[in-house]
Parts: structure tokens; sequence; C-alpha cells
């Protein structure tokens, strides 16, 4: 049975076993920045297509392995079957991570990789597969840790959190799949009110939405497994078609977005409009200090301002105890969490957290809080 590992945003390892082991997943294994598991290629189209947390599924081609010099890379590169699992016609990209490797480049240890992949082809079949740095075919991974390396194989492609339909970003996008994390950690559910009051190009609105017309994330894509030799097309087409009959009619929900900058609200209704799904999201442009909660109870949700959205840390330092103050006076009966990077909120915003998470976007420490407001009362 094949292996494969998911990464994932860092913070998300454990809702992620969750979400694999309710696939159907064996060998669940969390780790620091993904989850090890094992399956059958029907569990890998199913893990790409249904995903809502994961960033890319590698196969595992090659177990760690002890190694002295580049050398012994190679050689181990070179004894594994490529031509058996795709076409030299296919474009590659060889990409190297580590931690604590003894080699002296990680540059020229990627060149060597690239060169025993095209070696064992030239060899099998008299030509060699071609580079290419954007929008490669298959990619390979090598890991590093220590003296021993890892080898996978790509089924993704682009990374999974590119669902297809959030086109029109600004300037600090939030990563859907981080975004798909931090609605499950709110313990929000289809049906349940959902305001983000800074909703910038949409990400929380169009994750959500979809969760609630049950709309696969990577419904509208391709994956670079469609590229293997294995690759079962008849089974992977029942899989979309089963996916697509079990979506729901797009109709109006409880989910609403505002902004305070026009341009960020545009690129909202081109997102959600380009999705399909423009009329489940209520949708207006509002300071978020003067933001009203929609319905008598529910859950808001907030990526908080960086400095280069919102201007110097003075200005961000203000903006916290007034949206405190909005919070305590309007929001009772609700639940606000709100995801920043920018830890002075704690004192700042005059509320106690009854949670703070550690969670990473992109190599950005950050962290979840959440906030009780309770109804008539100046403190959560």
């Amino acid at each position: 049975m094949p292996d494969f590992f998911a990464t994932c945003p860092r913070g998300l390892e454990k809702l992620l076993a969750d979400e694999l082991g309710g696939f159907g997943a064996d060998n669940v294994r969390p780790s620091a920045g993904g989850v090890g598991f094992a399956g059958d290629w029907l569990l890998c189209y199913r893990a790409n297509l249904q995903s809502r947390l994961a960033s890319r599924i590698l196969w595992r081609v090659k177990d760690a392995m002890p190694y002295r010099n580049e050398q012994d890379v190679y050689q181990a590169v070179y004894d594994l079957p490529w031509p058996r699992w795709f076409d030299v016609g296919n474009t590659i990209l060889v990409k190297v991570t580590a931690i604590k490797c003894p080699l002296k480049s990680l540059e020229f240890i990627t060149l060597k990789i690239k060169d025993a992949v095209c070696d064992k082809f030239r060899k099998e079949k008299n030509a060699r597969p071609s580079v290419a740095k954007l929008d490669p075919d298959m990619r390979i991974h090598a890991f590093f840790q220590g003296e021993q390396f890892t080898l996978y194989l790509d089924t993704s492609g682009d990374a999974l959190y590119k669902r297809g339909v959030r086109t029109h970003t600004n300037i600090a996008p939030l990563r859907e799949n981080l975004a798909a994390g931090i609605l499950k950690m709110t313990g929000w559910q289809p049906g349940t009110p959902l305001l983000d009051p800074m909703c910038g190009s949409g990400t929380f609105l169009i994750e959500a939405a979809q969760m609630s017309l049950n709309i696969m994330p990577g419904i509208g894509r391709h994956f670079a497994f469609e590229h293997l030799k294995n690759f079962d097309a008849k089974t992977w087409n029942a899989l979309r078609a089963a996916a697509l009959a079990a979506q729901q009619p797009v109709s109006e929900l409880p989910i609403y977005g505002s902004d305070l900058y026009g341009d960020a609200l545009k690129a909202a209704h081109q997102n959600l409009e380009e999705a399909g799904i423009r009329e489940t999201v209520d949708l207006k442009q509002c300071n978020a200090l003067e933001a009203s909660p929609p319905e008598k109870e529910g859950i808001l949700v907030a990526n908080l301002p960086y400095g280069e959205r919102m201007g110097d840390e003075d200005e961000l330092a203000e903006l916290y105890p007034q949206l405190g103050d909005a919070l305590k006076q309007r929001f009772g009966g609700w639940s606000a969490w709100l995801f920043t990077a920018d830890l002075r909120i704690v004192k700042l915003m005059r509320l106690t957290p009854s949670r703070r998470i550690p969670l990473y976007n992109g190599a950005i420490e950050c962290r979840l809080f959440e906030y009780r407001i309770v109804a008539g009362s100046n403190r959560t």
C-alpha cells in the first residue's frame, strides 16, 4: 500500500489528521508541518480533491535512508524506477528542504538529484525530461534530516490551497487552507451566522460558503497525479462526478462580509462571482468599528490588518482598543475570533481572550484569539 505525506500550515496537523482519518486513511501519523498516512490511490485522489487543510499530498517513493556524500544521494535517486512512474515527455522540478544537513550546498544536491533522474531516463528511454521552473508536470521533493534523506513525488501539482477560485487578492492574503482550519477551530458549522468585518478578498467567506454547499475545494482544478502512468481515469472521473452530484444548490446563506476599502470589497465580489457563489454572501462596505451584528448570535472571524495594509504600528495600536470597545458594545452573545501576528493585541484590546492558539501564516508566527462577548458587560 502506498505511503503518503500531507503537508499543511503549522498548527493544523491534528485537524488534518482527523480529516484524513475521515477519508479512510490508515496509519495516520501527525508530525511537525504535516501528516503521514497510508492508503490506496483512490484515497490519494480523494485527499487531493476533498482536503480543505492540506497544502500538498506527497507520495513517498524512497524511505529515509542514510548517506555520506552527494554521490550516495545520486546513486539512491538513480536506482529508482522513474520511467515506470511518469513519461519522459513530462516536465520536472526538484525541490530540496533540509534540517541540519551536513552537505555544503543545497543547490548542488538539487542539481545532482535532477541529473540522477534525467540520467535514468536517458539510459532507459534514450531521452531525458525537461526542467520547468514554472508549472512543471511532476515535482520531486527531497527532504534531508541530519544524515538521512527521503524522496517524494508530488501528487498535487499546484499547492492545494490554490483552489482556482480566488484570483483577485489584496496585499496580505490568507491562504485558503489556513482560513479553512481557522473556521474549523472556531467551531463554526454551516448554518451558523458568520461575519468577517475585515473580509479583504473574501477568503473566509468563500471557504465558509463552499463548506455550506458541500463544494469540494479541488473540484475546479487539475492535479499532478493525472500525469502518473498508474493514473486510473475511470476511478477519478467517478469520484469527481459523485462530488459534483453531492453539491447543494446555490442559495442565500447566513454569511456576511464587509470591509472599509472599496478595492478589497470589489475583489471579494469578483472572487465570489467567479466561483459561482456570489448570492450566498451578504457583502457591504463598512468600517469594522461601526459594524453591527447581522443576527442575534454567531461567530465573528477576522484576519486583522498587517502593517502594510493599515499603516504604521501606532495606527494599529489605536485600532485594537477601539475594536475591543465595538465588540463589547454591540456583539454580546457572539464569539469573536481574531487572527494576527501582532501580539500587542493582548494588552491593547482591553479584553481577555479565552483561547490563544499558535498558528503560522507561511513563515510568520501568528495567534488565533477567541473572545467570548457577554451581553451587557464590559469584560469577557
